[in-house]
């Protein structure tokens, strides 16, 4: 849910000692969730070393995690990715949902509208038509909203709950969460639950949107 932090670099070479694996949380977000399986060297003592240097200090630092499984596997490098693009969201009112996320301060990079075989082929449905609005954050995340125009909505899930599975949330920081909590109340959308405090760092609250859509606000403490 919230923005994980860079990991701190590990020594990848160290003759003589063996490797082992150890996840470890981000001691910054809540609970520890924002775990990392990751590979490690150990010295024939055992304790766990890491390169430093004067920007890894002011990184938050890394605590081992409690309860976790104990299986280990090696995690490579990915290979196929480049970069990550957008996430799309399908919804029935695009014009609604459209205001809504430029109300939080997205701002609308194009429209457009797309059909035959290239769309067909992609999402597998024959007569496939929509039309797409994509949105950029301040920071260069995109988000695609899609409408199909062709074959008719099928109904999703608007009153899904954090534990249903799927994407259940995109999210945000924001500068003032209480502000966008009210600028989008004033618009008819509430928050599910409430607005949470973690130890004094950060503050969160999930909005539904437009058609059940979850947005994650959270603003940074401190």
């Amino acid at each position: 849910m919230l923005a994980s932090v860079s990991p701190a670099r590990l020594d990848d070479e160290l003759p003589g000692r063996g490797s082992a694996c150890a996840t470890f949380a981000d001691s910054a977000s809540p609970g520890g969730q924002f775990s990392r399986l990751i590979r490690v060297k150990l010295p024939r003592a055992g304790r766990l070393e890491r390169q430093t240097s004067d920007a890894s200090r002011s990184r938050p630092r890394l605590r081992p995690a409690l309860n976790r499984p104990t299986t280990c596997r090696r995690i490579d490098r990915m290979s196929h990715v480049k970069r990550f693009d957008h996430t799309g969201i399908t919804v029935a009112d695009l014009d609604s949902a459209t205001a809504f996320f430029v109300g939080l301060g997205l701002e609308v990079e194009g429209i457009g509208s797309v059909k035959g075989e290239f769309v067909e082929t992609v999402c597998g449905i024959l007569g496939a038509h929509c039309q797409i609005v994509m949105l950029k954050s301040p920071d260069g995340y995109r988000l695609e909203l899609s409408s199909f125009v062709a074959p008719d909505h099928l109904p999703g899930s608007p009153e899904a709950m954090a534990n249903e599975v799927g994407l259940r949330n995109v999210s945000f920081e924001v500068d003032n969460l209480q502000a966008a909590v009210d600028a989008v109340a004033a618009d008819g959308y509430g928050i599910v639950g409430g607005i949470g405090e973690y130890e004094g760092s950060v503050r969160m609250a999930y909005v539904r949107g437009p058609e059940g859509i979850v947005v994650s606000l959270f603003e940074q403490l401190g």
